[in-house]
């Protein structure tokens, strides 16, 4: 079956059935759900929370997946309904990026070429590249990088690689050097 409706035309008794019975639906999507909340203007503010918490609770893994998938959407979702000031609002987004450090080490994922960091988001509505996709730090990216501090930079490891390189040229030269006295 189908729901042949966009999800954020849908009222609220719509939500909680599309919900209770996604299983059902074979264009179903849970990120397009989750946006959709957020979106929608056919629900009041209380209702949004209400159809959050109950997609929340139905869809837990998703939901907090969704901090590294489209951590924008996320931080929209779990604010819903609050107004936030400006601490808040960068508290809430240095817990996202904790949490992000979090999932990657747990799910022992080595890329982080997903979700809307896969993309090409330049801002332009008429750029000709607009969603598509790409390699993190292609030219193309934008600067759409996931990094943490406690990333190592490429630098640093470029550095020791070169000084290694150098330390076993001088052992070379120094055990040449010797072999040639002797």
């Amino acid at each position: 079956m189908k729901i042949n409706k966009k999800f954020n035309t849908l009222t609220y008794s719509e939500y909680i059935h599309l919900i209770e019975n996604h299983k059902r639906f074979t264009d179903f999507n849970t990120l397009g759900l989750f946006r959709a909340i957020v979106e929608s203007t056919e629900l009041t503010g209380e209702q949004k929370v209400e159809v959050r918490e109950y997609a929340v609770a139905s869809f837990r893994k998703t939901f907090e997946f969704l901090q590294l998938k489209d951590p924008v959407t996320y931080f929209e979702l779990s604010t819903l309904g609050e107004t936030l000031t400006e601490a808040d609002s960068s508290k809430a987004w240095k817990d996202i990026r904790l949490n992000q450090q979090r999932i990657l080490k747990t799910k022992r994922l080595k890329h982080r070429n997903f979700g809307t960091y896969s993309k090409h988001l330049c801002g332009y509505d008429d750029c000709h590249l607009k969603g598509l996709m790409i390699r993190q730090g292609s030219r193309l990216a934008d600067g759409g990088r996931m990094h943490f501090c406690s990333d190592q930079r490429s630098y640093a490891l470029k550095v020791k690689s070169e000084r290694r390189k150098q330390e076993r040229k001088n052992t070379r030269q120094i055990i040449a050097a010797q072999l040639i006295v002797e």
